[in-house]
């Protein structure tokens, strides 16, 4: 069984290495939305894969760090593509989440990367 949970924060941007004249070149933000995803069997007892409070108390902190934050000041998010976030995000919570098998950015609402463990 998978369940997941959505988080969004707001950042700000810009991509270092896009050629000059690349609207992406400047300043900007965007509303991303993450969703974490988590495998595993349902406690017998609680009925429950994880306690959804469980899972946003793992991940908050991690969001916390680039919420309102431009992120190029951020170790290790100095070129911050979707791609780049999405790995960092993974390094930061697949040690810190058990189960944790997929993850969902999406910088706008047609665009995305997915990252996973299969």
């Amino acid at each position: 069984m998978e369940i997941y949970k959505e988080f969004t924060f707001d950042s700000a941007h810009f991509l270092p290495n896009v050629p000059e004249g690349h609207k992406c070149k400047e300043i900007h933000g965007h509303t991303y939305h993450l969703r974490v995803y988590i495998q595993g069997q349902p406690d017998t007892q609680m009925g429950w894969l994880m306690d959804f409070k469980e899972l946003k108390d793992m991940v908050s902190p991690f969001i916390n760090t680039v919420d309102h934050k431009l992120m190029n000041n951020i170790p290790g998010l100095e070129n911050p593509t979707a791609e780049n976030i999405t790995v960092w995000f993974w390094e930061k919570l697949k040690p810190a989440v058990p189960g944790l098998i997929r993850i969902e950015l999406k910088e706008t609402a047609t665009t995305g990367v997915i990252y996973s463990d299969r």
